[in-house]
């Protein structure tokens, strides 16, 4: 009985387009630290003719996760607009799932555009971990 009294005193519920909405917000970032990835690995020379076939099937892959993690990003939005605001989801356990603190806080603050990474921070800075 106590238990259950804490746990839902501890339960985190919000609108379900709300979250889905900071999970799009997420994914769009996402997207852009991976298309920043390109460039750099497209500037490398020197190579040695043997790899340039490995070198251009890497940056097919990192082209195609961009273009997933906006796809996906674009589906949720999409459907997000369907679901009604009363339509509410414990989303306790979810986050407690999330090991990125910077990440759980935008899931989990109730912006619906926040996002977890400052695009400002995120070009050379780094956390000791």
């Amino acid at each position: 009985m106590q238990a259950e009294y804490l746990s839902a005193a501890n339960a985190m519920e919000e609108a379900l387009p709300d979250v889905l909405m900071r999970i799009v917000s997420e994914l769009h970032d996402v997207a852009y630290l991976i298309e920043r990835i390109e460039p750099q690995l497209a500037a490398i020379h020197g190579e040695v003719p043997e790899h340039a076939f490995e070198r251009m099937m890497v940056l097919q892959g990192i082209d195609l996760a961009v273009q997933k993690t906006r796809g996906l990003a674009e589906f949720i939005d999409t459907i997000t607009a369907s679901i009604p605001d009363s339509c509410i989801v414990d989303i306790t356990t979810a986050l407690n799932l999330v090991k990125l603190a910077d990440m759980q806080k935008a899931l989990s603050n109730g912006m619906r555009h926040g996002h977890s990474q400052p695009l400002g921070k995120a070009a050379g800075d780094f956390e000791a971990f």
